[in-house]
């Protein structure tokens, strides 16, 4: 059997992930112009020290949701794939590269689950102890789940909504982090 295209692997933190987000928050701000009011590097490639997948994940901020052709026109041409959208959560779901380089969440800026994120972020680089067991609990499941992105994720959402639960004003369903 050839190798899975895409498989799911955890490596040491790169002190040159917030410099690839910052080039590519340039590009997506050219691209995407007043569609936006803020991109934020979320996901474990903003936590600084933590192991995680090699893809820098990407939150945009809009006032509301437009269709999704709007977005993609826009995407397209820098290598983006429309992945999902998760109508639950409220977010537009692409990602860059095969194997993946870029996740690019789109949700509306005033909705818990953008909060969500930021907060998961801001925690976790404020308790690096937690960081820790986060970046074991993704060894595991990346070694147990290596071909199976959907399990992966799953195998995080316990812990993801425990964190969240400490969130005072945006606790409740965990986001789906890290695809």
């Amino acid at each position: 059997m050839p190798p899975h295209p895409d498989p799911i692997v955890v490596v040491p933190y790169d002190p040159a992930w917030p410099q690839v987000y910052e080039q590519e928050k340039e590009i997506l701000t050219k691209a995407l112009g007043s569609l936006v009011l803020s991109i934020h590097h979320i996901g474990s490639t903003a936590v600084p020290c933590l192991a995680a997948k090699p893809i820098v994940d990407i939150l945009a901020g809009v006032p509301t949701l437009l269709p999704l052709s709007v977005y993609e026109d826009r995407l397209r041409p820098l290598g983006y794939v429309f992945q999902f959208h998760d109508r639950e959560e409220g977010r537009l779901f692409f990602r860059k590269g095969m194997p993946r380089t870029h996740h690019l969440h789109i949700m509306e800026q005033d909705s818990e689950g953008f909060r969500h994120h930021l907060f998961f972020r801001d925690y976790l680089r404020l308790n690096p102890d937690l960081a820790d067991e986060y970046a074991e609990l993704k060894r595991r499941l990346a070694q147990q789940y290596r071909e199976d992105r959907a399990a992966y994720v799953s195998g995080k959402t316990d812990w993801i909504r425990q964190i969240l639960s400490r969130c005072g004003n945006c606790a409740g369903k965990a986001p789906s982090i890290g695809h």
